[in-house]
Order: C-alpha cells, then structure tokens, then sequence
C-alpha cells in the first residue's frame, strides 16, 4: 500500500544528497533551490527549467540545484498550484466571477497549439483568460515559496558544510 510519508521521506532524502554533492556555497545551492521551487508556481509549462536556470545565473544560485528545485513541480503538485494560482490570481484581480470548470490540460495544449500555429488570435480568446490570472496568481506564491524553501535549505546547507568541515579537521587531526 502506497503510503506518502515514507515517499516524501525517501525522496527528500534523495534530493538532499543530489544537493549535497553540488558544487558551490550553500548561499549559490540554496538560491538556485529556492528559484526552481518559485518557477514550479508559475504557469509557464515547458519553461520552467530554462526560467529556472535564467533566475538562478541572474542571482549567482547553482543553476543544477535549481532544476533540481523544479522537482516540486509534478503531475501530483501541479492540479493544486494551478488550482490555487488562478483563484488567487482572479482575487488579486479583483474579478467576481470565476470558472469553476476549467480544464487545465486542454488550456495547456490549446497554448501549445496556438503557439506552435502562431496563431495570436486562439491564444488570446481561449487561453489568456485563463493564463493571465494564472500570471499575475503566481507572484506572492512565487515570492513565498522562493523565501521560505531558500531559508530552509540555506540553513541545511549550512549545517551540512559545518558536518563537512568538523569531519575535515577530525581527519586531519
């Protein structure tokens, strides 16, 4: 039987070795973490280990660990971040009437095609209605979820250098 913390255990156990063997301060590790987690909120699906890496470089963060941070975006998280993006994206904007219905998978290949047709007109009547509360939804889930996830993986890297280092001068010592 499928049980969720022994997953999560696991696989955040897997991720902080991945991390851990990176090179680079635990400032550059947890800023490139901290930007795939934030890039994860935002709806730009196929983007989001280009936007990753492009805001890990520009802040000096570890481009590897931030395609490592897009992790927490997935097939199971997504339904959820688009769910709560849209609505708080339609608050901040102020609208009274929301869809309730809305299919994000087709939303998302409707995008595709239109982009890949070029076609402005269909992205514009069928998907910016939908993308742009979505956009404008992402911002203070991006900006808490970058805050939060770089606090806390600064800090395990931090922990884990001084592990490092204690372990260097018992060996030297």
């Amino acid at each position: 039987m499928f049980n969720i913390k022994t997953y999560w255990n696991r696989n955040s156990k897997k991720i902080l070795v991945r991390l851990k063997r990176l090179q680079g301060t635990p400032y550059s590790i947890a800023a490139g973490f901290a930007c795939g987690i934030a890039i994860s909120f935002t709806p730009l699906i196929g983007f989001h280990m280009i936007l990753a890496a492009l805001t890990a470089w520009l802040i000096r963060g570890n481009i590897i660990a931030s395609a490592i941070g897009t992790i927490i975006g997935n097939p199971w998280t997504f339904p959820f971040i688009w769910a709560a993006v849209l609505y708080t994206g339609h608050f901040l904007l102020g609208h009274t009437q929301i869809a309730t219905n809305i299919d994000f998978l087709a939303t998302f290949k409707a995008a595709g095609d239109a982009l890949y047709s070029l076609n402005w007109h269909k992205f514009g009547q069928d998907v910016w209605p939908i993308i742009y509360p979505m956009l404008i939804g992402c911002i203070p889930f991006y900006i808490a979820s970058w805050i939060i996830s770089y606090k806390l993986m600064k800090k395990t890297m931090d922990k884990l250098e001084q592990r490092k280092q204690q372990k260097q001068k018992e060996e030297t010592a």
